[in-house]
């Protein structure tokens, strides 16, 4: 363990610090270039834009920008580290948008908890961007910063919440399948209440689950409990079980998004057969992943982590949502288009995988089944696949400000853009 952590600060401190750079994108290398790019010429384009506002995105990078913007209360296993703290994260983000989907980011770490003062600030910079990558802020503030700016008519979306949910939502309907089990009959354990769940419940009811019970660190939402936010009380059921002990009896599917090790044995031999477990929680899952194997042979079990099969990777959707949001100029990220990223993804884990792709992981026999329920975040497929779901999607539903008239052409000109 002190190896990898010197490995790891060693990595991120090596000159040039950090994990990211600007370059330019146009000649440069003369008194000629110079002149376009900067003073005289520049003042060409910045006319036509005062003409045309639209135009903004015809003569800047701006519709390849993506902000990643955070204040750092709510970072992965870390909590509330603050901006400074939280900007190698940040940092990281900006990285695996540019390897996955060609997206430039700047990331920004914002020195305000105050939501109202945060939107503001957000606000008075989103001219920059093509879309915004709202990450690690915590609940229930979290909400509502996305809902307030979501009013900015561009692609704004929190990977926390949504990319989770997508990627789970994929995993759950692969894995039902696998069990041959239906998704309206199934009993659902949600253990974890922040931003992350309430979304994953939310995804879970539009692909049809009905029996959702919802736990936060003090027991499960019943009709007992009081001084419960709004998004609580979306889950809040009629019951007289109050412990996660108790509610998880005879359970389908466990969803968490809480705190290592609190799935114990015991539990987890109390639910139905051939259960689903879902052990979020990174980098101490709620159950160990040989343990949960050991207590239980018919188990589907998923984790956040890449030493196991089955991560719950949010690299597998917001790259490439954000990809086919930017191509469209939609003017938001809608239902409709997370769905499409969903369905996008449990598809692409049903059919053969790339050779290339079971080397580089050193699987000969990856297929769908148990231990393959999602795609790997280096499936190539993902860049294609699940942007044209999500720019058909946007222009489906009418926020596409752009139709793509030619899908053999967009889908050429995404796998030239793959990087890796």
């Amino acid at each position: 363990m002190k190896t990898e952590k010197k490995k790891a600060l060693s990595y991120h401190r090596k000159y040039p610090a950090g994990k990211i750079k600007i370059i330019p994108s146009k000649k440069f290398y003369s008194p000629k270039y110079l002149s376009y790019a900067y003073s005289p010429g520049v003042a060409e384009p910045c006319k036509e834009i005062i003409k045309n506002k639209n135009k903004v995105y015809k003569y800047t990078n701006k519709n390849n920008l993506v902000g990643v913007i955070t204040n750092g209360t709510a970072v992965l296993s870390l909590g509330d580290i603050g901006p400074k703290a939280s900007k190698p994260v940040m940092e990281g983000k900006a990285l695996l948008f540019k390897i996955f989907a060609d997206i430039d980011v700047f990331d920004l770490e914002i020195k305000e908890k105050d939501p109202k003062k945060f939107i503001e600030i957000v606000k008075s910079i989103s001219s920059t961007f093509g879309g915004i990558n709202l990450e690690d802020i915590k609940s229930p503030e979290a909400f509502q910063i996305e809902k307030e700016l979501k009013k900015i008519k561009i692609p704004v979306m929190h990977d926390d919440q949504h990319g989770t949910a997508i990627i789970s939502g994929a995993a759950l309907i692969n894995a039902l399948e696998l069990v041959n089990k239906k998704i309206e009959n199934i009993k659902m354990v949600i253990n974890g209440a922040g931003a992350a769940a309430i979304s994953c419940g939310r995804i879970y009811k539009k692909l049809g689950v009905k029996h959702i019970f919802m736990c936060d660190s003090h027991g499960v939402l019943n009709n007992s409990r009081t001084n419960l936010t709004k998004e609580k009380l979306e889950f809040c059921v009629k019951t007289s079980y109050t412990k996660l002990e108790e509610i998880i009896i005879n359970s389908d599917v466990f969803i968490g998004l809480s705190v290592g090790n609190i799935l114990t044995k015991k539990m987890l031999r109390s639910m139905s057969r051939n259960p689903i477990i879902f052990a979020l929680a990174n980098p101490n899952p709620e159950i160990k992943y040989h343990k949960a194997l050991k207590t239980r042979s018919d188990i589907i079990i998923a984790t956040g982590r890449s030493d196991y099969p089955n991560q719950v990777n949010n690299a597998l959707c917001f790259p490439y949502i954000f990809r086919g949001a930017l191509d469209v100029k939609a003017t938001s990220i809608n239902e409709d288009m997370k769905l499409a990223a969903l369905y996008a993804l449990a598809k692409i884990a049903k059919e053969p995988v790339p050779k290339k792709i079971s080397l580089l992981y050193n699987e000969n026999k990856l297929k769908f089944g148990k231990n393959y329920i999602i795609p790997k975040p280096f499936d190539p497929r993902l860049m294609v696949n699940v942007s044209i779901a999500v720019a058909k999607a946007a222009i489906k539903s009418g926020v596409a400000k752009k139709k793509i008239n030619n899908w053999k052409k967009y889908f050429a000109e995404l796998k030239s853009r793959i990087i890796i």
